[in-house]
């Protein structure tokens, strides 16, 4: 991917940003690494971080991580909510101005879900930061700063490596039909790719029914040669599909988690793209303590600051695999 001047110049931003504050793990860990490092001595402020996590994603583990560890640096109490429907997830939006909190942290997976209830926050003096989803809708909705990877060029990126390998027919799995980032992700394989590359929805909240769908594609159509998945778990998922359908597809992945490095080293999942949900989760609530001590926000209130994609592969799997046993990648 290249990347313009400006974009260069806040990836460095969020870069340096994570390597002042990283911690290894959330909770007590994450105090004691804030301790260590020197804790904020500023006036207590109250973040509310939602997110539209689907419960069992392992993805959403590293975020909030990342946040703890930044919460704890910064003395900040952390509010965490998730809902994956995108009307429940705005009322607990709805929750957090109610609670006069100093800031929020949100995904816009489902944008226009959001967009009423995020002018109120800024209605009400409370600075809203975008990360994960929504890397499109952020400025037009008024958010202060957002964090996150293009996942259309993410997709992009992944059909050129699908093009390298001679991959033919891919199927990519959409675990949530509609939300932004998983749609753009697809939409980019598709635009790249120079075989043929199809969508496949899945139940993203039934891992077995998701298994089982995968695994009559595959039985339906030999031809396909590589199943991409959108998130870890359905990697390890789409896994077990191949071999209950007696497929000779490979699986390559979004995201990643501590089970993946495994997968990867043993050659049963090709590749993944690591966005770095850690380093999201830490700069999203980080920005808030920023903006609220210093008047600080990163990109100018114009660009959004990347945090991947980055491709984690068998010849560089070793480096990775210290600080996914940490949580951090």
């Amino acid at each position: 991917m290249k990347l313009n001047n400006s974009a260069l110049i806040m990836f460095a931003v969020a870069a340096v940003v994570a390597l002042a504050g990283c911690s290894s793990s959330g909770g007590k860990q994450a105090q004691a690494d804030a301790d260590a490092a020197g804790a904020a001595n500023t006036p207590r402020l109250k973040v509310a971080m939602i997110t539209h996590e689907v419960p069992g994603d392992t993805f959403w583990d590293l975020v909030r991580k990342g946040a703890q560890a930044a919460a704890a640096k910064d003395n900040i109490e952390l509010v965490y909510s998730n809902d994956a429907d995108a009307g429940r997830q705005a009322s607990l939006v709805q929750n957090a101005i109610d609670q006069k909190v100093d800031g929020i942290a949100l995904t816009l997976a489902k944008p226009d879900a959001m967009r009423d209830v995020v002018t109120k926050a800024k209605d009400a003096g409370i600075p809203v930061v975008g990360f994960n989803s929504g890397i499109d809708n952020w400025k037009q909705l008024g958010l202060v700063e957002y964090f996150g990877q293009d996942e259309k060029i993410a997709g992009k990126q992944f059909a050129e490596r699908l093009n390298g390998l001679g991959a033919k027919h891919a199927v990519c799995v959409n675990m949530e039909q509609g939300q932004v980032a998983l749609e753009a992700r697809c939409a980019g394989l598709k635009e790249n790719f120079d075989g043929t590359a199809e969508t496949l929805y899945v139940n993203g909240a039934d891992m077995t029914a998701s298994q089982a769908t995968i695994t009559a594609k595959l039985q339906q159509d030999p031809t396909i040669d590589y199943v991409v998945t959108l998130g870890a778990p359905f990697a390890l998922t789409a896994v077990d599909a191949v071999k209950d359908a007696g497929s000779s597809a490979k699986v390559a992945t979004f995201d990643t988690n501590k089970a993946l490095v495994q997968a990867i080293k043993d050659g049963s999942v090709q590749f993944a793209i690591d966005q770095q949900p850690y380093l999201q989760g830490y700069l999203a609530v980080d920005a808030i303590w920023l903006y609220k001590t210093n008047g600080n926000y990163s990109g100018g209130g114009e660009q959004p600051i990347l945090t991947g994609p980055a491709f984690i592969t068998k010849d560089n799997i070793d480096a990775i695999a210290s600080f996914a046993e940490k949580g951090t990648r």
